[in-house]
């Protein structure tokens, strides 16, 4: 089991990158959560089996199609205990 934070920046708000972490995090059996910050960055709190974690993070790299990612930052956390994937506000 890996718990992870990733902070992804670029042009990823209002470009339905919430959506497609949450749609692939579903597809891989990832638990967590999703959100902007003020600052137009999304963080991703995500949570599930090591391979299928390291698949979001290789898929948020490259964002849905309208998106624009330029940089990523990933840091390992404690386990939270999620019980579903979410799109949450700030």
């Amino acid at each position: 089991m890996k718990t992870i934070k990733l902070t992804v920046s670029g042009s990823v708000q209002g470009v339905t990158f919430r959506q497609f972490v949450r749609d692939n995090a579903d597809r891989l059996g990832i638990r967590g959560f999703v959100r902007n910050l003020e600052d137009g960055r999304v963080e991703i709190v995500a949570e599930g089996k090591d391979e299928m974690v390291n698949e979001l993070i290789d898929r948020c790299k490259k964002g849905p199609p309208h998106a624009n990612v330029k940089e990523t930052e990933v840091r390992d956390i404690k386990n939270q205990g999620f019980d579903d994937f979410k799109i949450s506000s700030m």
